[in-house]
């Protein structure tokens, strides 16, 4: 790319062993959680959370991840941008699982899972030329309206968890362990979100490097409930939440706009 370096395969060795060492955990913690359900998820509520999810991260987690590895090997900007978004969303789900779950070997997994996906997606980010990247694609992509979403979402989310945790300590409701789990990442890593997107609004050389990642994990996140929510009903008794499969495609529309042109451009300036 002329003007634009992008670390070379070899320079990424590490980065691509920990992400594979990381497909294989997650794989395997999926297909425990699928066929031993009664004994890894042993109440309702857990299976009727966690069954489906563990189908949507091996239908968009682990494909996410292989997808923007490939892609960046090929010298690909986009999978290079991307990979660590793939990255965030694994962080994102196992941290919930990690709070959902006892103390046993699998959530020692889980730890290990999050652990290993910031450790790499920080070594990723530290190995991108920052200011090569703002240079190629100032201009080609919405940097206002990617910011703005990013920190929307953001606030409103933590902001959300936030209420909830203060009805939950004064007994306005209660929350249930999936509930409770679902919260907890979300304040975790929403606040990554408004650093991210005050970073682009604001046009800084991390912002870009970071901001198409934010933007991918963010819309995969939106994708990957919707797909909860159709295979929920035929893995578990729950019927089809059509209010909440609605509510969730509207609120991210608003987030695959952004992400769509900001993947536009990075295709049109970045290859």
């Amino acid at each position: 790319m002329k003007g634009l370096r992008t670390p070379a395969a070899p320079e990424l060795t590490l980065s691509y062993a920990l992400s594979l060492i990381l497909a294989l955990l997650m794989t395997g913690a999926c297909l425990v959680g699928l066929l031993a359900q009664n004994s890894l998820y042993p109440t309702e509520a857990l299976r009727r959370s966690f069954v489906p999810n563990d189908v949507v991260n091996l239908s968009i987690g682990l494909p996410i991840l292989l997808g923007s590895m490939g892609l960046a090997w090929r010298g690909k900007l986009l999978g290079l941008l991307f990979w660590p978004g793939a990255l965030f969303y694994i962080t994102y789900n196992y941290i919930a699982y990690a709070v959902a779950r006892p103390f046993s070997l699998m959530f020692l997994q889980y730890l290990a899972l999050v652990v290993l996906s910031i450790y790499t997606m920080i070594g990723l980010l530290s190995r991108m030329d920052s200011t090569a990247i703002r240079q190629r694609l100032r201009g080609a992509v919405p940097e206002r309206l990617s910011g703005g979403v990013l920190v929307g979402f953001g606030v409103l989310f933590f902001l959300r968890g936030i209420g909830q945790v203060v009805n939950a300590l004064t007994g306005q409701a209660a929350l249930a362990g999936p509930e409770m789990a679902v919260l907890v990442a979300d304040l975790l890593t929403t606040p990554t979100w408004v650093a991210g997107g005050v970073l682009l609004w604001r046009k800084q050389a991390f912002g870009y490097a970071a901001g198409a990642g934010l933007l991918f994990q963010s819309s995969m996140l939106f994708i990957g409930l919707l797909v909860f929510f159709i295979f929920q009903p035929f893995l578990t008794a729950m019927p089809f939440p059509v209010q909440d499969f609605t509510v969730v495609f509207v609120m991210g529309l608003v987030c695959f706009i952004p992400f769509g042109l900001f993947a536009h451009g990075i295709i049109t300036k970045g290859s």
